[in-house]
């Protein structure tokens, strides 16, 4: 024990990026800072990790308190630790990037903090490097997209390939080819064909698409449950 009481020790925090996907637009839940230094200025969802838990169960218990769900899609995304990261203290934080169907959190838990859903590329400014987590969140975000379907987590149940398609470009804050995206996503092999339509999306109407049991239950298993 005299070991480690040789060395400093730090405050360790967790920092949540909460993606949400709302009428076309990727958005981001921030709320304002509740004490000083800052506050009042927005800032990501967070908090302090206890002595009885670890940084993932931290994340949950802050996601929970938020946004009152369980069995969110979270991600560990970076550790920042820049001495001067915070002014007062020697803060550690771990950032973490949840995916939430913006229609399922309960908007009564995040009015108890002031929180906002602010579109990604109209965001206030943020307290300290919290700009910079969330780049580097988004970039996470964009691989996975890249790499396996994040629609499960963010659209509805079933869904045609034009909304699946937004959601992308909403990720990727540009467009994509109606034709080329619809033959990649497709090719996954991970989607299953309805047999009724969205009539609002064209004269013939647009088949809804779900994702596959197998595939679904193999994405859920990358969820952290507590």
């Amino acid at each position: 024990m005299e070991f480690y009481k040789q060395h400093p020790r730090f405050l360790v925090a967790v920092d949540c990026v909460v993606f949400g996907y709302e009428e076309g637009e990727l958005k981001l839940l921030l709320y304002p800072r509740a004490f000083e230094p800052e506050k009042g200025n927005w800032s990501l969802m967070g908090g302090f990790v206890q002595e009885n838990e670890s940084s993932e169960q931290a994340a949950c218990r802050v996601l929970k308190q938020t946004t009152g769900l369980n069995d969110i899609f979270l991600e560990q995304v970076n550790a920042f630790s820049e001495p001067a990261r915070e002014p007062s203290e020697r803060v550690i934080s771990i950032t973490y990037y949840a995916l939430i169907k913006i229609g399922r959190y309960k908007k009564s838990k995040a009015d108890e903090f002031g929180a906002k859903w602010w579109p990604v590329n109209e965001l206030p400014p943020l307290i300290f490097d919290h700009s910079e987590m969330i780049q580097q969140s988004l970039k996470k975000l964009q691989q996975k997209a890249g790499s396996s379907l994040v629609g499960s987590e963010l659209l509805a149940s079933k869904f045609t390939l034009l909304q699946l398609r937004k959601l992308y470009e909403a990720i990727y804050q540009r467009s994509f080819d109606p034709g080329n995206f619809r033959k990649k996503i497709l090719s996954l092999d991970v989607l299953d064909k309805l047999d009724h339509k969205n009539s609002t999306e064209s004269k013939k109407g647009a088949y809804y698409y779900k994702v596959k049991p197998n595939k679904l239950e193999k994405e859920l298993e990358r969820i952290v449950k507590y």
